[in-house]
């Protein structure tokens, strides 16, 4: 099993970010997830993180289609595989609404489809085999000459790519687009991922997909994870608290009241009417007391938070859930220590 980690300081010092994913190398740490919200950008990140390291691949944890066109997503990725010479993974997503339309000003339609169109083009993109062209039901390249000049043509990327297979990874949750994911993809990144609700969650959608999967992909690589904290005596209950605001916002507050992907999740694993109170808290403006709301249970069972023979049991869930690469969220002072921790356990299953 893989350990990788995905960067959540979005507002924090990309130089000393740097540092960071330097001590989680030197660690054992397998991938570095660079985000992307409506801060600084992901992927001047990744390349300043592939000229300062040598082993850890690195990834996009995720970088939305909206805001970028296919291609431009193609050779942003083609670039930083040859910088990095052969480490980098292309993470995509929809993200929402709030970001696309509020602070990007595009309309947020088809995000399924678009990706998997995304996907398709980055992948001819990169292959070279022929000028670049697509006949999708979100883009047409060239583009029609009844919607612009009429003067746009079929073109090949000038570089060639330093790999012309970049892995691309999907962030689903809903049933559809976990299909596609499995199809299509080479990695799925499903948050609060519960192995012991997966199979009944998305078993039939990864099923469906992977039935429909090209023998010329590998193995969907499946990451998930969650916050972790490895040690004897550990404030249990006191760390687990620490993941409210962040399961409360989402769960709550991540889309409408009739739109919210997170909060269908939080019902379909269960937590029918607590999902209900938390959105109605947190949209009326109660986020305290949304946060007060979200169930222990929910809590415990999407992290990784405690003694060493619990935390390994919890490795054991994932593993057995389909897991291939672990994502840790490390809580506390000490990120490559943590990372080491988990990486001994890991390695003594």
């Amino acid at each position: 099993m893989k350990l990788s980690m995905l960067l959540s300081r979005y507002t924090g010092d990309p130089v000393a970010t740097a540092g960071l994913v330097r001590d989680l190398e030197s660690a054992g740490l397998d991938l570095v997830w660079v985000p992307e919200a409506y801060g600084f950008d992901a992927m001047t990140l990744v390349g300043y993180l592939a000229a300062t390291t040598e082993r850890i691949r690195i990834g996009t944890g995720i970088v939305n289609v909206f805001s970028r066109t296919p291609t431009l997503l193609a050779m942003s990725a083609a670039a930083a595989d040859s910088l990095s010479r052969g480490r980098f993974s292309l993470g995509l997503g929809a993200s929402g609404p709030q970001v696309v339309e509020g602070f990007h000003g595009v309309p947020f339609d088809r995000p399924m489809r678009r990706i998997t169109e995304t996907i398709e083009i980055c992948r001819k993109t990169w292959r070279r085999q022929e000028p670049l062209t697509h006949d999708g039901r979100v883009y047409q390249l060239p583009l029609p000459a009844d919607r612009g000049t009429g003067l746009g043509k079929p073109l090949r990327l000038i570089n060639h790519p330093y790999r012309a297979d970049i892995p691309v990874y999907w962030a689903s949750l809903m049933e559809r687009s976990v299909t596609a994911t499995a199809e299509v993809a080479d990695g799925w990144l499903p948050l609060f991922f519960m192995p012991d609700k997966a199979a009944e969650v998305f078993g039939p959608a990864l099923a469906a997909g992977t039935a429909r999967r090209s023998p010329e992909l590998p193995p969907l690589d499946i990451v998930a994870g969650g916050p972790v904290a490895v040690g004897e005596n550990l404030p249990v209950d006191d760390l687990l608290d620490l993941e409210r605001p962040t399961a409360a916002r989402y769960i709550g507050g991540m889309g409408s009241r009739d739109k919210n992907f997170y909060n269908d999740l939080a019902r379909r694993y269960g937590f029918e009417a607590e999902a209900e109170l938390i959105q109605d808290l947190y949209l009326d403006g109660k986020k305290k007391e949304a946060e007060a709301a979200v169930p222990r249970e929910w809590l415990a069972r999407t992290t990784l938070i405690g003694p060493p023979g619990l935390v390994a049991e919890r490795i054991h869930a994932y593993r057995e859930a389909g897991v291939t690469t672990l994502n840790l969220d490390p809580v506390g002072p000490d990120p490559a220590g943590t990372v080491e921790a988990v990486r001994r356990l890991v390695d003594n299953l």
